[in-house]
């Protein structure tokens, strides 16, 4: 008992250190701003609770447009908008209470139709509040998504420039203003669009705002003699890392701060997107794509402080707690188990040793995997996924300590699934293998899902790591059993560790999370390819 608690206190300090070291405050550059100094601009779409603009029946409160103008008054003079459907033709007017200015968007795609509305609207709008609208920008990334030509562009910015007496521009990433230069001759200023994370060679985010200098440079003299508005900038505050560039509050606050810094030392503008997050991106660009504002989604409130620290994790005693008490449960049920049918003197040592090592990467894991899994979850089909991975991430330590104690194999597939096969010994040894079985095959479908569509996935590397760690260890400690292996488990092992390979291949070594989750993949190669007894 007293190896068990010594053994159980280093694994809850190592849970408590690690996660310290996660949820430290990291330090940030002293603020942009001078006193009562605003941001010069940010982007504004109103949706919230499961609103969206794909859903052409939904309509903004205008109360809640309210409330968001209230908050976004403190810290800005301005915002961008995209469109002026499902509500949004009252942004200008609440705006104007509220003591702010509108760059309003307009928005043009392949449907004529609405594209006939929008300009309506727009001009209309721009001739009812002109002290209120500063500039109109007509198309958002249109040639991005190959809806227009550019040629049909500079038609329908000069038809606006005729009606309205407020700058005009268009709107689109940096590379497709270059494409296509002569757009340039129709628009009163050019608006480019410079994500570092979204470049097709992805920018860490200690050097995004020297990305930013140097593309904005090579706008300006490409475009030389006209005014340049950085019209999106920004970086996400979670989701999947693209090689270096990783997604986290802390490198949210860091880009956001270097950039507004840049732009104040050499005197451009820029529009920071976004205002709020937009949870219904995640439908289009994954998990990373609900996660741009400067406020959260839910409680409308400011992710970070200007100038003060800011921490990754803001809840990391709770999620040490939640892993320190996870540890204890598994050294008690390892415990309980040893009772039942008590261990050897000479294998006793070595066996809690073993729980130790497995219930170090369960209590590390279970907080990050529990965190991930509320981020990362999204429709009806992501909730299963995440839902099946902590379950497993939850009862495969559990089990497998028990098993490990009382040294009880985990069986084959085809023993815990084909019909007329000697069914395994226990409950305890079926639940483990059933466990398995859903473990490889939701590892099974994240690792395809990476290697055939992998830009908008996640590495869920910590819920699967968690339910690896026992099956892995079991794997490593018992002896090996005679018989053949599966075929299932050969071809789901195959399967793995070639998608692992591809896996680090594509996503490159800057990228820790690809990493990790292919390490995990390799684990389980390892644990399938050891699989024995399986019937003949």
């Amino acid at each position: 008992m007293r190896l068990a608690v010594a053994l159980w206190t280093l694994v809850a300090a190592a849970i408590l250190g690690s996660w310290w070291w996660l949820g430290r405050a990291v330090p940030m550059p002293a603020s942009p701003f001078a006193a009562a100094e605003k941001l010069h601009c940010v982007s504004y779409t109103p949706f919230r609770d499961g609103e969206t603009p794909l859903d052409p029946s939904t309509r903004i409160d205008p109360a809640a447009i309210e409330d968001d103008f209230a908050r976004l008054a403190l810290v800005t003079d301005c915002v961008r908008t995209y469109s002026t459907d499902l509500g949004l033709d009252r942004v200008a007017e609440i705006a104007g209470r509220h003591g702010l200015t509108v760059i309003q968007g307009l928005w043009l795609g392949r449907e004529p139709e609405r594209n006939r509305r929008e300009i309506e609207t727009v001009v209309g709008l721009a001739r009812q509040y002109p002290t209120v609208i500063r500039a109109i920008i007509v198309g958002n990334e249109v040639l991005l998504r190959g809806e227009l030509s550019a040629t049909d562009i500079a038609a329908i910015v000069r038809r606006v420039k005729q009606e309205v007496a407020v700058p005009v521009t268009y709107a689109d990433v940096w590379e497709f203003w270059l494409r296509n230069r002569e757009l340039a001759d129709a628009v009163d200023f050019v608006t480019i669009h410079i994500l570092p994370y979204w470049e097709d060679v992805p920018i860490p985010a200690e050097r995004a705002a020297a990305h930013v200098a140097r593309i904005r440079a090579v706008a300006a003299q490409a475009f030389a003699g006209k005014d340049i508005l950085i019209g999106e900038v920004g970086w996400p505050s979670a989701g999947r890392m693209r090689e270096g560039a990783l997604p986290s509050p802390v490198e949210q606050a860091r880009v956001l701060h270097d950039v507004i810094a840049l732009a104040k030392r050499d005197g451009f503008d820029v529009n920071i997107i976004e205002a709020f997050d937009q949870p219904w991106k995640r439908q289009l660009e994954g998990t990373v794509g609900g996660y741009w504002g400067l406020f959260d989604a839910d409680y409308r409130v400011a992710k970070f402080a200007w100038g003060r620290p800011v921490t990754n994790h803001p809840h990391w005693l709770v999620q040490a707690m939640a892993g320190m008490e996870f540890a204890a449960a598994i050294f008690l049920v390892a415990g309980f188990a040893g009772r039942a049918k008590p261990l050897d003197g000479t294998s006793k040592p070595a066996r809690w040793f073993a729980i130790a090592v497995l219930a170090l990467p369960a209590g590390m894991l279970i907080g990050l995997a529990a965190e991930d899994a509320a981020i990362q979850s999204f429709g009806f089909g992501d909730w299963v996924r995440s839902f099946a991975m902590l379950a497993i991430a939850i009862a495969a330590p559990i089990g497998g300590a028990a098993a490990l104690v009382r040294r009880i194999p985990v069986p084959a597939f085809a023993c815990v699934l084909a019909r007329g096969h000697r069914p395994p010994a226990g409950r305890l040894a079926y639940g483990l293998g059933l466990l398995l079985v859903v473990l490889t095959v939701v590892a099974l479908q994240v690792a395809l899902g990476l290697v055939f569509d992998p830009r908008y996935r996640d590495f869920p590397f910590a819920a699967l790591g968690a339910g690896l760690a026992p099956f892995l260890i079991l794997a490593q400690t018992q002896e090996r059993r005679a018989g053949p292996r599966g075929v299932a488990e050969t071809v789901m092992a195959v399967l793995l560790g070639a998608s692992a390979a591809y896996i680090v291949f594509n996503e490159g070594f800057a990228n820790w999370q690809a990493l990790c989750l292919a390490a995990v993949l390799a684990g389980l190669t390892m644990t399938l390819l050891r699989s024995r007894d399986a019937p003949g």
